[in-house]
């Protein structure tokens, strides 16, 4: 019901922040890549890597308060929001990696918190095993939001994406603003909080064919091959990590958060009731909250 609304509220919004978004030019493997970009407040710098089929705008709740006392840069990954859409396969969690930590080291950031959503939190994770390996790492802690991490079941509406022809045309077919509202209410426990600004925020992009190719392409490399082999190494993070998840969430289970406290020794675990697979958005108050508690204990 909720989400029938929201569905039928969407059509008066269209993307609010268009304003506050600047552009920078990275150099990646694959090529030049233009990145959206959000940045926000003064201090030391706080990175916001966004999840599967979302945008920078996922952050909208939590961003104003964290920039008070930081320097907060949200991206919007390859791909997706308003960053360039290439038309390649270069859309896996290690092609994401080192677009990102291109951005990293062309914007300098140093004494860097990394906070990753979902398929940004694979990002996050993989940043931080790569830490692991320089002399003088950028990044001095990282916050995982019901991150993806090991193998696991996808659910139904991602497999339909994976099966050749069938998500084409599925993405072609199905209104944007129906796509978004599956994936929201896919992710969301409370569908009351579901808004129309919400839906249209999300289905914005996905009228074009660029955005539908780099979705597709995503979804068919969501998990790495080697996941199991990545895996292993989680034990050998060492930076501060605060890991936050739901205890509704059927996107990535709980199971497997509470998996990855233990297995990352050097991590806290923050866990939600009442909420499902996005607390930056369904329990912003409660994310927030966490995150400064965690940046207040890592702080010297």
């Amino acid at each position: 019901m909720a989400l029938a609304a929201a569905l039928g509220s969407c059509a008066p919004f269209v993307a609010n922040h268009d304003s506050e978004v600047q552009f920078r030019t990275v150099r990646t493997p694959s090529g030049p890549l233009k990145l959206a970009v959000i940045e926000s407040g003064q201090g030391r710098p706080i990175l916001l890597l966004h999840g599967f089929a979302t945008s920078s705008y996922t952050w909208h709740a939590i961003l104003p308060e964290l920039s008070k006392n930081h320097r907060v840069i949200a991206i919007d990954l390859r791909g997706f929001g308003a960053s360039d859409k290439p038309l390649d396969d270069r859309y896996s969690i290690q092609d994401q990696t080192e677009a990102v930590q291109a951005f990293i080291e062309q914007e300098n950031l140093r004494d860097l918190t990394v906070i990753g959503h979902s398929y940004g939190g694979g990002i996050t994770l993989t940043l931080a095993l790569n830490a692991a390996q320089e002399k003088k790492p950028r990044i001095r802690n990282i916050v995982l939001i019901d991150t993806i991490a090991y193998r696991q079941p996808i659910p139904i509406f991602f497999k339909l994406l994976q099966i050749p022809m069938v998500g084409d045309i599925g993405m072609t077919l199905v209104p944007p603003e129906i796509q978004a509202g599956q994936g929201l209410r896919l992710a969301y426990y409370d569908q009351d909080k579901i808004s129309g600004q919400d839906v249209a925020e999300y289905a914005n992009t996905l009228y074009s064919s660029a955005a539908k190719h780099a979705l597709t392409k995503t979804i068919e490399q969501l998990i790495p091959e080697n996941i199991d082999e990545i895996a292993l190494r989680y034990k050998t993070i060492k930076l501060p990590t605060l890991i936050v998840w739901c205890q509704q969430d059927k996107v990535v289970p709980v199971v497997l958060g509470l998996r990855l406290h233990e297995e990352m020794r050097s991590s806290e675990l923050a866990l939600f009731t009442h909420c499902g697979h996005m607390p930056q958005e369904e329990k912003p108050e409660d994310t927030v909250a966490a995150i400064q508690a965690f940046l207040k204990r890592n702080a010297s």
